[in-house]
């Protein structure tokens, strides 16, 4: 029986955020491989013959593209989804042009990875609904992740791409902890103490926009992370 779990190939130079995503991925039922410059992640493809391809553009030896274009000389299917920090326009469409699928720009959080990496391999949306996973109730108020609203009796308020992501992982483990460092990890891409404050002043934020709502409550367990609770 074929296994159900997507296997990627993750082509990463910063090896720290490499093992991030591996980390993460394989927590999520993932089958990751690593390679730290584009010959690695040249010869890696061809030997794991990966669901999908995971590749930064800058690195050392190879860049991204580079990699791409050999790739694509005999191998036009596999989907490849590039990660860079350079978000000039015509890096995108030589991207693109190569023969890219998808393109993610540094910072990003690891949920938006996980789904655009799920929709390439064409395993996420087939047995759930985005309609579905995108919106929340919260008492009285309406959460649409998708366009980042917060709706209470006809009344939309916009919300921060960060406050968002941060509301849909509160609302994804209600009355559940969710971890402050994997928060910190995810949208901030660093745990350190200036952004662990910020995380604090959002949430702060996020309970006094849900404030109309005397029921929720957001609750910063000590040492842990948070947990939103709807009495």
């Amino acid at each position: 029986m074929k296994s159900e779990k997507i296997n990627v190939l993750l082509v990463e130079d910063e090896q720290t955020l490499a093992m991030i995503i591996k980390d993460t991925l394989e927590e999520k039922n993932f089958v990751i491989h690593t390679a730290f410059n584009g010959e690695e992640g040249l010869k890696s493809f061809f030997e794991c013959r990966p669901d999908v391809l995971v590749a930064d553009v800058m690195m050392p030896l190879m860049d991204g593209f580079e990699m791409v274009r050999r790739i694509r000389q005999s191998d036009k299917k596999t989907p490849v989804l590039f990660l860079t920090a350079r978000s000039a326009i015509n890096d995108v469409v030589e991207g693109f042009e190569l023969g890219a699928n998808d393109y993610l720009k540094k910072p990003f959080g690891m949920q938006e990875l996980i789904v655009r990496i799920k929709a390439l391999a064409g395993k996420g949306f087939n047995d759930i609904n985005p309609e579905e996973t995108s919106k929340f109730d919260i008492g009285n108020y309406l959460f649409d992740s998708t366009t980042q609203t917060l709706t209470l009796a006809g009344t939309k308020k916009e919300l921060s791409h960060r406050e968002s992501e941060i509301l849909k992982r509160l609302c994804e483990n209600r009355d559940q902890v969710v971890n402050s460092q994997t928060l910190l990890l995810d949208l901030w891409g660093d745990d350190n103490f200036f952004n662990s404050r910020s995380l604090h002043v959002f949430m702060t934020k996020l309970r006094h926009k849900l404030s109309k709502d005397e029921r929720i409550r957001i609750v910063n367990v000590r040492g842990i992370g948070y947990k939103m609770i709807i009495d």
